[in-house]
C-alpha cells in the first residue's frame, strides 16, 4: 500500500551534522513559527495595521517560548499522571517528547500578551492575527507526528490504513490519524480563517480566535474516535472519552461564546487598530 510503503521509508531525522541530529519534528516547529509570523505581517498589512518586521520577530519569539513552555507543562499536568512528581528533572527532557496542544495554546496566548506590551496592538487583535497563521504550524506538526510514527490511530481495514512499527500491537493497519488532524486542524482551519480575513471590512475582533477554537475543538474531538488514547491515560469519562476530547470540549464552548460576543460587541465596526 502506498501510505504503508511511504511510512517505512520515512526517517524522523532530517539531517545530521557530526553528532548533532536535526529532526523533522524540530523543523516543523521552526517553520511553523516562521509561517505564522509571515501571516501575521501579511494580514496586518492588508488590514492596514501598523506592524513592523521587528514587531513580528518580538511577537513570535515570545509566542515560541510560550508554546514550548506551555506545551510541556500542559503535558506534565494533563498527561503525566504523577510520573513527573516522582521524576521532576524529566520535565526538562524535551528530547524525550511529550507536548500538549492545549497547554501550548495557553502559553502562546500568554506570550503574545506579554510581547504586545512592546508592540502596542490591542491584545485581541494580535491573538486574532496569530490564529490565522497558527494552523500552518499545526499542519506541519501533525505531519511530523506521522513521520515519527507516533500518536497512532486505531486498527482499520480501510485502503489507506498504515502499518506502523508497533511491536506492542502486532502487524496491523491503523488509521493515519496524524494526517487526519493535519488536514482538518491545519489545512481546513487555515483556509476558513484566511478566506474570512479577505472580507472587507474585517470580521469583528475575537471572531477569528473564536472560530479557530470552535473548529479545532470539533475536529480534535472527532478524530479522537479513531485515535488510540495515550497509553498511560486510557479512556476517561464514561469509558469512551479521551483526555484530548475532555480538553477540547471547553474550546468549542469558548469559541462559540467568543464569536457571539464579538458580533454583539463589535458588529461590523472594523478594527480599532486599522487605519
Amino acid at each position: 500500500m502506498w501510505l504503508n510503503d511511504l511510512y517505512h521509508n520515512l526517517d524522523p531525522i532530517a539531517f545530521s551534522v557530526g553528532s548533532l541530529s536535526v529532526r523533522w519534528y524540530g523543523l516543523a516547529y521552526l517553520f511553523g513559527f516562521i509561517a505564522c509570523g509571515f501571516m501575521i505581517y501579511r494580514v496586518a498589512r492588508r488590514w492596514r495595521i501598523e506592524v513592523t518586521v521587528d514587531d513580528v520577530v518580538t511577537i513570535m519569539t515570545a509566542v515560541a517560548c510560550g508554546v514550548i513552555i506551555g506545551g510541556r507543562l500542559g503535558y506534565v499536568l494533563f498527561y503525566g499522571k504523577g510520573y513527573y512528581l516522582a521524576h521532576p528533572l524529566s520535565i526538562f527532557k524535551l528530547y524525550e517528547g511529550g507536548m500538549s496542544f492545549h497547554g501550548g495554546l495557553v502559553g502562546a496566548i500568554v506570550g503574545a500578551y506579554l510581547a504586545n506590551r512592546e508592540v502596542g496592538l490591542s491584545p485581541l487583535t494580535l491573538i486574532d492575527l496569530g490564529s490565522i497563521g497558527a494552523p500552518i504550524g499545526l499542519f506541519l506538526g501533525r505531519c511530523a507526528n506521522f513521520v515519527n510514527g507516533e500518536l497512532w490511530g486505531k486498527e482499520t481495514s480501510l485502503p489507506w490504513g498504515v502499518m506502523f512499527d508497533d511491536a506492542g500491537g502486532g502487524a496491523v493497519f491503523r488509521h493515519p490519524s496524524q494526517l487526519y488532524e493535519a488536514l482538518l486542524e491545519g489545512l481546513v482551519i487555515f483556509c476558513v480563517l484566511y478566506v474570512l480575513s479577505l472580507r472587507k471590512p474585517p470580521r469583528p475582533k475575537g471572531s477569528f480566535i473564536g472560530t479557530f477554537l470552535m473548529l479545532y475543538g470539533c475536529f480534535r474531538f472527532l478524530v479522537e474516535f479513531v485515535r488510540l488514547p495515550d497509553e498511560q491515560m486510557g479512556y476517561l469519562a464514561w469509558g469512551w472519552l479521551t483526555m484530548g476530547q475532555v480538553l477540547s470540549l471547553p474550546l468549542v464552548l469558548a469559541g462559540v461564546a467568543l464569536i457571539v460576543w464579538s458580533y454583539r460587541t463589535n458588529g461590523a465596526q472594523g478594527w480599532a487598530d486599522a487605519a
